[in-house]
This record gives C-alpha cells, structure tokens and sequence, in this order.
C-alpha cells in the first residue's frame, strides 16, 4: 500500500454502455466499481463522468447520458451516431474539468475516443485497454504515446505491436463476497455472454465457447449448468435449448443482461465441480476464472488469451491445447481430483485480489502525480 499521506482527486472516464453500481456484474463495470469502492476507502476523493443512474456511495457523478446506452439504444434511428455522440460530449466534459485533478483514469469503450484531450490538458491519463488490442487498434494508440497504456493481462500486452504498453495490472476480485468452499456438487459451470456475432456463413460465433462446454458434458455424461447474458435469442434457440435436459440446465431466464446477481454466481461457483473457460478466442482477462478460483474450484480452459496467466496448470486448473479439442477437455475431466481447492484460492489471494488491484493502481498515480508536479 502506497504510505503517501496526501489524497487524491480522481476523475474517472468509464464506458457508458451500463451504469456504474453495485448491481451491475458485466466485467469492465464491475471492475471499475471495485477499483472505486477501494479508491473511497483509502480516503481518495473520486468523481466520474459517466451515466446519470450509477451510483457510489461518496462519489460525484457528473451526468453525461441518462442510463446506460444498451438500455436505450433502441430509442434511437440510428444507434451508433447517438453514442459516438455521447462519447464525444463525455469527452468535451473531460477536457473541460480535467485539470481540476490529480490524475484521470480512462476506462472508455473504445479507450482510444478520450485520448483525443489528452494534448489540451495537463492532468496525467491513465487508460486501462480492457479489449482485445487488433492491429487497428494497436495503430490506433500508437498515436498518443502521453497516455500511460495499462493492459490486464500479459497476453493482452503481447497483442500490441506498435502502441507502447507501460504496464500489466490485472483485474482484482472480492475475495469476501466469491468465498472458499472446499466441498463440490457433482455438476460443471459455464457462466459467460453468449454473443450475437455471426461469421459469413451466418453462424454465430460463439467466442466464449458455451458449445464446447455442452458437448464436454454430453460425452462425459456430467451435469452442466449454463448462465449468463444472451445477446441474441436465436442464438438461444439454436445451439443450446435443444440440449437442455435432466443433466444440462439453464439458470434462470433468457436475457439481453446477465439476469444472475453476483451472490447467486458466487453460490454456483462455490459448488462447482469445475468452471469451464472453453473459449474460442483470446480473452484478454476472464474475471469469472478468479472469481471461481476464489470459490476454490478449478477451471478447464483453452490454452487462448489470458487463461495460462489465470490458470496454473495442473495445479488450480488444467489449461488444454485448443487443437485438442473435446479430447482434451475430456482428458482435463478425469483429472479434476488432482487438483486441490485450497491451491485455486492461494492463487486469487495471491495474484488477483481486489486489495492487490488497488495497491497497484494507487502506487501508479501517486508516480505520475509527482512526475507531473
């Protein structure tokens, strides 16, 4: 923990597709919540420019949209004019009260929008890239070498070609709330988006890999429970209601949002037998990795993006070669009581708690404070 007695004022730019609230459970929200809520504690004072419905206890909201722009994109004929337009004024705000803090920490979606101020004022930005960097945007950030880059993750940083990534800080968990519970059910746990994207032949692509998970249960005959926030209901409708059944089951009701509270994914995550991290491209963090770690249970995931970071193989988890397949996870499957619950949650307390979090952001302020005085 940093030991400098002077406060700071710290103004945060954070995506505007949701309110920032203690509710809210997407992963970028919820991480800047956290990141908040322990700023608060350590005495900071924090504002945020962002939707008039978030709400921190202790924290100056200075309203840019009414809610969340997923909530009323449809009011609009055209959606993306109305939240680049959005994003444009939040920017114009930025700029306008910028220099009245010590530091302004950049969480926008996409990051790259606020860094547009950055030459007009004198406040240092930190921008947290929370995506996936693709060449476009790796040629995209390389033109604003001010901004302190911070990935969450090493594979994230590795992604980066042009654009000069200054530091890894990974996303933290609440280590109170997804508490240790050494005794399992007999059931596997997919929680992820199950998203709308589709490829040219009309498939959709399904990044997280929720298929994987269900054709692992199927060929091992394991029960499987399936959450999490459905994009697009055909999708639903296509690849997993016609699975569903006594052994494959689906929490709760379909929903644009994840309709699950972040004590109910605790209360599923704790009982798990495994969680499945069956991705099918490079997660640039994978928050629900930690949270079911914390839990104490293990994870089964592919060797893409940030899972190898997350996950030490054969010890909290099994981290298996995508080219393997189904017989990979099968292989991971058998091996489940190898792994000791006690080490998954030594490896959040260590690595990805939110204290650890919010010890490195902290001590990275205070650095950038001093250089810039």
């Amino acid at each position: 923990m940093a030991t400098e007695k002077i406060k700071m004022k710290i103004l945060f730019l954070p995506n505007i597709t949701r309110r920032i609230d203690s509710k809210i459970t997407a992963a970028r929200p919820r991480m800047i919540f956290d990141l908040i809520t322990g700023l608060k504690k350590r005495g900071h004072k924090v504002t945020i420019i962002g939707t008039k419905d978030s709400k921190i206890t202790g924290v100056k909201i200075v309203p840019i949209i009414e809610k969340g722009f997923f909530e009323i994109s449809k009011d609009y004929e055209n959606p993306f004019y109305a939240q680049t337009a959005y994003l444009t004024k939040l920017a114009k705000k930025a700029e306008e009260i910028g220099n009245n803090f010590d530091i302004i920490h950049n969480h926008g979606q996409p990051e790259f929008i606020n860094l547009l101020i950055e030459k007009n004022i004198s406040t240092p930005m930190v921008t947290t890239f929370h995506s996936r960097i693709t060449p476009e945007i790796d040629e995209v950030f390389s033109l604003f070498p001010r901004t302190f880059l911070v990935c969450i993750s090493r594979a994230s940083k590795e992604s980066a070609r042009k654009a000069k990534v200054k530091k890894v800080i990974y996303n933290g968990v609440d280590t109170n709330l997804y508490q240790y519970r050494e005794k399992k059910e007999d059931y596997l746990l997919w929680i992820g988006r199950m998203g709308k994207a589709k490829d040219k032949k009309g498939n959709f692509i399904d990044a997280k890999g929720v298929r994987w998970a269900i054709k692992l249960a199927q060929s091992v005959e394991a029960n499987l429970k399936i959450a999490g926030n459905v994009e697009d209901e055909e999708f639903f409708e296509r690849d997993i209601k016609p699975h569903l059944n006594n052994k494959i089951e689906f929490i709760k009701k379909v929903s644009f949002e994840q309709p699950l509270t972040k004590k109910e994914v605790s209360f599923l995550m704790q009982r798990a037998k495994a969680f499945l991290m069956t991705i099918n491209w490079d997660e640039p963090f994978g928050l629900v990795m930690a949270e079911a770690q914390s839990c104490g249970t293990p994870v089964i995931g592919f060797d893409r993006g940030s899972v190898s970071e997350l996950v030490e193989d054969n010890k909290t988890g099994f981290v298996v070669n995508p080219k393997k397949g189904l017989r990979g996870l099968k292989e991971a499957y058998y091996r489940l009581d190898e792994i000791k619950p006690i080490d998954c949650r030594k490896n959040v307390e260590k690595n990805f708690s939110l204290e650890k979090m919010v010890d490195q952001y902290e001590k990275l302020y205070y650095k950038l404070k001093n250089e810039n005085n």
